[in-house]
Parts: C-alpha cells; structure tokens; sequence
C-alpha cells in the first residue's frame, strides 16, 4: 500500500481502535503485581501510543502531502540524471501517465481538459524529473488545433510532492473553474516541487563541482523542453512561474534573473534568501557572488531589473515574511513593476494559499499572452 493511501490509513485506525478495545479488556487481569503484568501493561500503553501517532501522522501526510512514497519518508528517493547530446533531437517530455480531473466533465478532455504525469528531461542541466501538466478544455475543442496557450510553472514548497497541486492546493480544478467563468483565459499549468534532487533541498541554485544544476533547468531548460512538446509560445509573455513557501523563493528568483525566460513570477508566503541547512546542504562551496546573487533583496539592489512583473503573499499576522515582502516590494524599480496580497491573518499552510491562489492566477492571466 502507498503511504497515501486511504486504505493504509483506514488499517491504522482500525487496528488503533481493536489494540485500544484490547487494552481496556485486558487492563485488570494485567493489573496484578508481576514482572509479566508489568510488562504487559507497558507493552500495551507503548502500541497504542505508537499506532496513535502513526494514524495522526498518516493523516496529516495525506492531507499535506509532505512526502509522496515510503522511498521518499526513507530518505532514499534519488535523481535521475539524463545523459543525451542532443535533447532537441528527441523528445524532452515523456507523457508516462493521466491524472482523471476532479470536476465536472473531467472525463473529456474537450469539457474537463487532461493532466499528463510527465518526465522533463534538461538539455543543458542533464537533469530528468517528474511534473504534471494540465492542458485546459480549450487546448482539444475543434478550432484550437494550432491556438498556443501561455503557460505557467507551478511549485509546490519543501518537502513536499507535485501531488500537492493537485489535490491539497487544487491548481487544475481553480484554473479550470476561473477560465469557465470568464475570470481568467485558459493556461496551461506545469506543476512539479523545486527540488531535482531529492531529498536534497536544491533552491533553484546551479550547485558548484557536479551539483545539481537546478537553476539551469528551471531558467532555460523548462520553458524550451514545454514549447517543444505542447503549444507553447517561447516569448517571455508566453511564460510564468509561481508556488509556495520554497516554491515560492524559487518562482520570484527565476523570474527575477532570467527575465528572457519568463515575464511574471508570484511568491505565495515566499522566501527571499536560500535556507542552508542539513536538507539544503553546501550550496554555494565558498562561491560568495552566487551567494549574494541568491539573496533576492541584494539581487534588487545591485543587479538590473528586466521588464518583469512580480506579485508577493504575506499576512499582518500569522506569517512570518511580511518585513522581507515588504522590503522586496521597496526594492522593485522600474521596468519591474511588483504587486501584493496581504491577509489580515493567514498561517504558512495550505490554507492560505487556497485563498491567495485565485487572485493570483487571475493576476497572471491579465500579464501573459497565447502568442
């Protein structure tokens, strides 16, 4: 059974409630002085309180979605590197599986769209990694066969799974229910988590002596691997990127350094500066001009600032980034233009993004264009 599987939860909860109704049948024939009672009570107290904690545990995993497989919890997931001279020979996107949608008329593409579980292959970066996309109605309705879509990249934080888009934050369903109500034009979603080499918290930095080159592939090679296998313009008002928390630090520094790439960037609750810690690892080994390059406030600073459009998250009360957003927000100068949402109260979870996640799709589809 996979670690986010209703079935596996509903084992723990059952097998909690009959070792709870068993401690309760047996507690006073085990109330009895005795090395044997003795060991039987706190044999039973130590398994109903490790089945407690793994049911709540499980829970909360599957409603976050924090890690997708046992692989993953273990530590052991690995990258994929793909060696191909010529990426551009082949293909760069693999469709490897479907993802029925959620919501009405989820079961035709032409009224519910597709997800396509994918693997992306980097031309420059090397790097192979899953995502999933999601291609609205109107990319299959009779008359749309050569219509090209603008596109956006969308990452969920750290730990966490692409699964994350769909279910917890609802990405396809949103961006479907927004096109149908004529909030927003439709778009096509890419949606996969920051990090290419898990459980290595990467950052969307191009790690030095053999690191991953995570930059590369979110900055160059994404875009051109995407316009190379759906109808995609490679203009950067064709293209956006936002996410969450990681995700989030990630979609502003993209945007904000490889403005030949990408038009826009969003941060829902994001970071301005790389975490170094025991997931992230050495990032930088010893390369303080990346280092201060990664710090989006310095990059502001000293750095020119394309023709690119951003839109940050915070709360007044709840999150922790409000100082950071709002020195970012100080920081932008023209040709760079910055947008906000500030909740009164909002925590860093899902939701809060459920609510700023709309606005924010609405933000993007009025600053990109189909061609």
């Amino acid at each position: 059974m996979s670690l986010t599987s209703s079935t596996l939860l509903a084992v723990f909860l059952l097998g909690t409630a009959i070792v709870f109704a068993a401690a309760v049948w047996l507690w006073p024939r085990l109330a009895r002085r005795g090395w044997r009672q003795v060991l039987g009570r706190v044999g039973l107290v130590v398994v109903v309180q490790a089945l407690v904690l793994s049911s709540v545990g499980l829970a909360a995993n599957r409603s976050f979605l924090i890690y997708g497989s046992w692989t993953e919890l273990a530590g052991r997931e690995k990258a994929t590197a793909a060696d191909h001279a010529d990426v551009a020979g082949g293909s760069a996107v693999e469709v490897i599986g479907r993802v029925k949608p959620d919501y009405p008329g989820g079961g035709t593409r032409r009224l519910g769209g597709d997800i396509q579980k994918v693997m992306i292959q980097g031309q420059k970066s090397k790097i192979a990694t899953p995502a999933y996309v999601y291609l609205p109605p109107e990319y299959f309705q009779k008359g749309n066969e050569k219509r090209k879509f603008p596109a956006v990249i969308v990452l969920t934080g750290f730990p966490g799974t692409a699964e994350n888009l769909l279910e917890g934050l609802r990405y396809p369903k949103t961006a479907w229910t927004l096109a149908k109500e004529k909030k927003s034009q439709p778009m096509i979603l890419v949606m996969m988590r920051p990090t290419v080499a898990p459980p290595r918290n990467t950052q969307c930095v191009d790690i030095p002596d053999g690191g991953p080159q995570t930059e590369t592939f979110f900055g160059t090679d994404l875009p051109q691997a995407i316009s190379g296998a759906y109808r995609v313009g490679t203009s950067p008002r064709n293209w956006a990127v936002m996410g969450d928390s990681t995700g989030g630090y990630c979609a502003l520094k993209v945007a904000l350094q490889h403005p030949e790439s990408y038009s826009a960037g969003v941060g829902l609750s994001a970071d301005y500066k790389p975490d170094i810690d025991s997931k992230s690892g050495d990032l930088f080994h010893g390369n303080t001009k990346e280092e201060r390059r990664s710090d989006l406030l310095w990059s502001l600073d000293h750095l020119p600032q394309g023709n690119s459009s951003f839109l940050v998250t915070t709360s007044l009360q709840g999150e922790g980034n409000y100082g950071p957003t709002q020195e970012f927000i100080k920081k932008v100068k023209a040709p760079a233009r910055v947008s906000s949402i500030t909740l009164g109260s909002g925590g860093h979870n899902f939701n809060t993004w459920n609510r700023e996640i709309p606005p924010s799709l609405v933000w993007l589809s009025g600053r990109l264009t189909a061609q």
